[in-house]
């Protein structure tokens, strides 16, 4: 494991700057070709290769008047499970947990109604049968109540369908994983990601619960998630009375979910399945410190795809570069012609600092000398 002392933002990195290697300007361009106007949101990349940043960069609009910029955080949904599933993986290198202990060794009460032999590594592999969120409670702000909801869980039955296969736990999720964590711990999950997480790598922007002061870095604009606009109700009642859809109803469209996303009230709450945020900064560094302990890298979007076998308790991952990405909005068309003007008018007011460059490099206009590469720890 690799670690790295908590230090400021270097005085020489102004909030306008942004970091690309010539080798990434590609990638660079497409990038800022997604936010060409405020309705298309915005967004932020950061990326690792072989160890040394070569992407920091954002473009678009936090909110309908404001840019999206170098402190720009945002609610990242599913992101939050792969930071949740970190915590549990340490906890396990230090064998304070043993994947395939049953999960009521640690958290009693989730042993009820027949769940007792439910293991930790089925939990991880969504293999433990508590998908089921429409329903759990008796109101959708009832889901913002933490110690009420994972009363719920353990008290709720498996669904027998858990020994056939996994059911993608898309947003009880996070409460199960919070909750074993608060037991092996002895300490609140949110406490537990400071330590583990957040305080070693010296980020501070891995929250659950978001602090004062620190909310209006949130970019307010994110789409909808009704599906194609329809009315959410009415959708995701007609889609838990079909067969093929009933699953994805049951798991990850309780009632009033679209109004409770944009609830300011989900900052207070802690839903690690889906209210986690982050910015693109801090999930590259916590992915690189994984890479760097001698793991394979780890993709920024972790993909909690189960696995089949059940044999690895790990979410199944595509091999990428260590990169974390904070979406905003579907993305445009990356085909798009122009992408170099885009990325000229994204850049406008701004610096952009070319790195491991063997030359001068003019990029929007500006000439710029390879950058200096800061100590480790202050990148």
């Amino acid at each position: 494991m690799t670690t790295s002392v908590r230090v400021s933002r270097p005085a020489s990195v102004p909030r306008t700057e942004l970091h690309v290697d010539p080798r990434f300007l590609p990638l660079a361009d497409r990038f800022f070709a997604m936010y060409r106007q405020p309705q298309h949101g915005g967004g932020a990349l950061t990326a690792y290769f072989r160890g040394e940043k070569v992407l920091d960069i954002w473009a678009g609009w936090a909110d309908r008047d404001r840019r999206w910029d170098r402190d720009t955080v945002a609610l990242s949904f599913s992101t939050g499970k792969g930071v949740a599933s970190t915590v549990v993986h340490r906890l396990a290198e230090r064998r304070l947990l043993d994947y395939d202990a049953p999960v009521a060794r640690y958290w009693p009460e989730f042993g009820a109604a027949g769940k007792d032999a439910v293991t930790v590594r089925e939990l991880l592999t969504h293999r433990a049968g508590l998908h089921k969120v429409r329903g759990l409670m008796r109101s959708p702000l009832d889901l913002l109540e933490y110690d009420a909801v994972v009363e719920a869980l353990a008290a709720a039955p498996a669904d027998p369908r858990r020994l056939r296969g996994p059911g993608y736990h898309a947003v009880t999720y996070g409460w199960l994983v919070a909750e074993l964590i608060a037991r092996v711990t002895g300490k609140p999950f949110v406490q537990v990601v400071q330590d583990e997480i957040a305080g070693p790598l010296g980020v501070d922007d891995f929250w659950y619960q978001v602090p004062g002061q620190h909310r209006p870095r949130i970019a307010k604009l994110f789409p909808h998630i009704n599906p194609a606009g329809l009315n959410w109700e009415l959708t995701s009642n007609v889609l838990s009375l079909v067969g093929p859809t009933r699953g994805l109803a049951e798991a990850a469209m309780p009632q009033g979910f679209d109004a409770l996303v944009r609830n300011p009230a989900v900052h207070d709450a802690v839903m690690p399945g889906w209210n986690g945020v982050f910015s693109a900064r801090a999930l590259a560094r916590r992915h690189r410190q994984r890479g760097q302990a001698g793991r394979p890298p780890v993709p920024a979007q972790v993909h909690h795809r189960p696995d089949v076998g059940g044999a690895d308790p790990r979410p199944r991952l595509r091999p990428r570069y260590p990169a974390a990405v904070v979406p905003r909005l579907p993305p445009a068309d990356l085909r798009v012609p122009g992408a170099a003007a885009q990325r000229d008018r994204a850049l406008r007011g701004r610096r952009l600092r070319c790195v491991r460059g063997p030359r001068q490099r003019t990029v929007a206009g500006v000439r710029h000398q390879p950058a200096r590469q800061f100590p480790h720890g202050a990148r």
